[in-house]
């Protein structure tokens, strides 16, 4: 017994965050949020409400400096997507999330152990993807960031 206690201390230690809903469910602290304030709430802001405390100061300094990494990463965000019309705006807080915090990890593998197409497999294609999905928005900014260099070198000096 006291092997196991050992072995699940270890395995707490890694965790990047502990349970921050209480014996709620994160879904239905969204689902309360959203009925109290009538507005829709994303990953972000889910984020933010879980992992503060009741005097809105965050949990512990480490996710104080994952907040501060979220919103500088909202900011770059909402910075291309206003100047950008082909980002897709619907994604937008599954990859930031996925950026500051990494691509998620689950317990157990879906498939079977032998070949079988497991979560880790799934969470491996899809961070491949959000990250191709970065570089290609970061790509966009760069090419319309050179047009409007190239278009005002265009125009005669006045």
């Amino acid at each position: 017994m006291r092997l196991d206690s050992e072995i699940q201390r270890k395995e707490r230690q890694k965790q990047k965050f502990t349970h921050t809903a209480g014996s709620r469910s994160f879904a239905s602290v969204a689902e309360a949020e959203e009925v109290s304030s009538g507005q829709k709430f994303g990953r972000l802001q889910l984020f933010e409400i879980t992992h503060r405390k009741k005097d809105e100061s965050p949990m512990t300094s480490r996710v104080g400096e994952i907040m501060e990494k979220l919103k500088v990463e909202k900011v770059e965000y909402d910075a291309i997507a206003s100047t950008d019309s082909s980002v897709n705006l619907e994604n937008i807080d599954n990859r930031i999330i996925t950026e500051v915090l990494g691509p998620e990890r689950y317990g157990r593998s879906g498939g079977s152990r032998e070949g079988g197409s497991g979560s880790s497999e799934r969470v491996e294609v899809s961070a491949m993807e959000v990250e191709q999905s970065r570089k290609y928005d970061e790509l966009q900014l760069q090419l319309q960031q050179m047009m409007q260099m190239f278009q005002q070198s265009q125009k005669p000096p006045s």
